[in-house]
């Protein structure tokens, strides 16, 4: 079949045990009269990358936005480590070890690459040289635009930038908001092995896709929301498998 990508599956992790790093209880979320989240449960353990997938207007986005404080939920829970987190601001979320990483970069235009990694690391005193350095090492190319102003990078760039801005606030949990958005096929393969290297260094990562083969190839489980809820959820693996997912996510017609 053309156009399709091409699948590797690769052998799941055993299964988490322990304390969640995020739980979502119950949670609905509206927008006016619409119900957005319609009773989402959902849990990530430490260390998991964890994909959600979902057509437009299924509730990825929001999902994102109620765990990581910009919205707040109507009923139900977050909790981070067990602990409760609705109802506290996003910006004190940053402290309680959490990156957000939005749906279209939002970097600041008309400040410097090092200026914005900068911004990334206010809940600090002063930014460390370490963090810089690391975020250095996983994206070489902002090490070589440190005095360009975010507004003149490419769109891959201020994909990486956004990244980068995100882990110098050293987060236990990194939210992911459609990172191959508008990126070309070998930026976006660059884009999620650096996001590989991220979890492999111990950063648990909550990753919403459309590219839902790239997602579930780099993801140790996944769900899938239609319009405000979850309808599936499993090892990505098997959803990798699952002739629902290929048909209506990975452009295979039904078999038969």
């Amino acid at each position: 079949m053309s156009g399709v990508t091409e699948l590797t599956e690769e052998p799941a992790r055993p299964a988490p045990g322990g304390t969640p790093v995020l739980e979502l209880r119950g949670l609905r979320v509206f927008y006016g009269a619409i119900e957005a989240l319609r009773g989402i449960d959902l849990t990530v353990h430490e260390g998991e990358v964890v994909a959600l997938l979902g057509a437009n207007g299924a509730g990825k986005s929001t999902t994102l936005r109620a765990a990581s404080g910009m919205l707040a939920p109507r009923s139900g829970e977050v909790r981070l480590r067990g602990e409760r987190i609705d109802g506290i601001a996003p910006h004190d979320l940053v402290h309680f070890g959490i990156g957000h990483v939005p749906e279209g970069r939002r970097v600041f235009p008309r400040m410097t690459v090092r200026e914005n990694l900068e911004m990334g690391a206010y809940r600090f005193r002063s930014p460390d040289r370490a963090d810089l350095d690391r975020v250095f090492t996983l994206f070489p190319r902002l090490k070589e635009r440190t005095s360009q102003l975010g507004g003149t990078l490419s769109g891959g760039e201020q994909q990486m930038l956004a990244i980068g801005r995100a882990l110098m606030g050293r987060p236990e949990l990194l939210l992911l908001d459609e990172p191959s958005m508008g990126l070309a096929p070998l930026i976006v393969q660059q884009i999620f092995d650096i996001l590989r290297e991220v979890n492999e260094q111990g950063t648990t990562v909550l990753l919403v896709e459309q590219n839902a083969a790239q997602a579930l190839q780099l993801a140790d489980r996944g769900y899938v929301l239609e319009t405000g809820a979850v309808t599936m959820s499993d090892a990505a693996p098997a959803l990798l498998a699952d002739p629902r997912v290929r048909e209506a996510y990975l452009g295979e017609g039904a078999a038969g």
